[in-house]
């Protein structure tokens, strides 16, 4: 029985390492600061969906960001497709919705997928330049 027993925490231990590993080479769990994310997405290493309603991203944005709305990131995945094995850097207000966006590209096959810390709030507050 104590074999048994052994045997099951064992195989629970490498199946619980095993999903780890493959979240992480999958970038779903990555977080990048505001300023690395500026980094990458003006050496042309990223892409950033703005994934804010219509009224916030028309109050300002990041240049250069893509903006698809989060309810309707499903429906508009094809305009993305481009970048799936490229890395992705989501970004919302705060880093809620960014946080969902990242769940529905890794989930749709997004193979390099980051959220940006804190949103454009932490955007704002590293002085960086927004539109």
């Amino acid at each position: 029985m104590r074999l048994l027993l052994r045997f099951f925490q064992s195989a629970f231990i490498i199946l619980l390492i095993a999903c780890a590993v493959e979240r992480a080479e999958a970038g779903s769990n990555e977080s990048l600061s505001p300023k690395e994310a500026s980094s990458m997405s003006a050496a042309q290493k990223a892409v950033i969906v703005d994934v804010r309603e219509d009224s916030e991203w028309n109050e300002q944005h990041i240049p250069g960001a893509i903006h698809i709305p989060l309810g309707q990131l499903n429906e508009r995945l094809a305009e993305l497709k481009q970048y799936k094995d490229s890395p992705v850097i989501t970004q919302c207000r705060s880093g809620g919705r960014s946080l969902q966006a990242v769940d529905v590209l890794t989930s749709a096959g997004f193979s390099n997928v980051y959220n940006m810390e804190g949103g454009i709030m932490a955007w704002d507050k590293a002085g960086l330049k927004t539109q």
